[in-house]
């Protein structure tokens, strides 16, 4: 069922969970945005949130999650909280009837996502998930030279992730992301999800996946160290690496193709690299302050403007739950 229903400006936000994802990355976004207001946000800790509303400029501020959504004033809700509680909230949304942004990745597992997917779909409401390299001028960029054959047919894709355990790995200090409860495979969940997800928006879902995961490092309980293989439709054939446990820190993707090279990174803004007849150039192309700004935008477009479709939805984000679970063996 497509979205049956139709909106106008403004649309008045409110964000679930107003932490640190919140105050750089995303929040600012909403404000910024023609069309878009950022009118109430929840946090449990009432101090916490009404720093953080007088420090935004946010009118209203609820500490129950119940309360902004079934506030009238409120016409879309943006949550932002950990894994754990995206299919609770999600469901409460769909049920007022309200568009809805999640953060990635969407649920914990397949089942919890797809139970989110179909609550919109089948009420006709717009959900989106913050896979918001999908809007990324940087990967847009990727993607036209994909379709622009720059290198030929795609052969192949490659993603190695490396990355050293951190001060609260050492120390054993409880993190949600290193919680199977939340996070059944740690880091690879929070970062490997948006690769992934990257890679199916670039070449197309994924028909065939295989993996293994494992604990190496027995500093949480979560996993640490996960391998993969892949096959995207129309053949294109893809390989993964993300080990939590390494000196160095690494972040490469290379996609093959039968006349030449790209190369960039998920996470680091190193120059994107296209390599064709053995020539070899660099572009950089440098990301937004608030880096969820031109996904937010592409909602603004969807929500009230003709004809547009955002990239990232919960039907894709459901396709990339199910990669992972395959991927971990859930």
């Amino acid at each position: 069922m497509a979205d049956s229903i139709k909106f106008s400006a403004p649309i008045r936000w409110g964000i679930i969970g107003c932490g640190n994802v919140t105050e750089v990355k995303s929040g600012p976004a909403y404000k910024q945005t023609d069309g878009f207001e950022l009118t109430a946000v929840m946090r449990r800790d009432p101090d916490k949130l009404k720093d953080y509303a007088k420090r935004h400029n946010i009118a209203k501020h609820y500490t129950s999650a119940k309360k902004l959504i079934a506030d009238d004033e409120i016409d879309a809700v943006y949550i932002a909280t950990p894994p754990d509680t995206h299919r609770y909230y999600a469901l409460k949304v769909a049920e007022a009837g309200k568009p809805c942004c999640i953060e990635k990745p969407l649920s914990p597992c397949h089942t919890d996502s797809l139970a989110i997917h179909e609550a919109f779909k089948n009420k006709g409401i717009p959900l989106f998930v913050a896979y918001y390299r999908r809007s990324l001028p940087r990967f847009n960029q990727v993607n036209t030279w994909l379709k622009n054959n720059e290198i030929g047919e795609i052969r192949h894709i490659s993603w190695c992730l490396n990355k050293a355990p951190n001060a609260t790995d050492l120390s054993g200090t409880y993190n949600w992301r290193t919680d199977p409860k939340v996070a059944p495979g740690g880091y690879f969940d929070d970062l490997a999800s948006h690769g992934l997800d990257l890679f199916i928006f670039l070449l197309g879902d994924i028909q065939q996946v295989f993996g293994l995961s494992l604990n190496q490092q027995q500093l949480y309980l979560a996993k640490d160290a996960v391998a993969a293989c892949w096959v995207h439709q129309g053949g294109v054939t893809g390989t993964g690496s993300w080990n939590f446990g390494c000196e160095d820190k690494e972040d490469r993707v290379e996609i093959f193709g039968s006349k030449g090279k790209v190369q960039f990174s998920v996470f680091e803004e190193n120059p994107l690299i296209l390599e064709r007849n053995g020539d070899k150039q660099e572009f950089f192309i440098e990301n937004p302050k608030n880096i969820q700004l031109y996904h937010v935008e592409n909602m603004k477009k969807h929500l009230l403007e003709e004809n547009y479709d955002h990239p990232s939805n919960g039907r894709t984000a459901t396709h990339t739950s199910w990669v992972m679970d395959k991927i971990l063996g859930i």
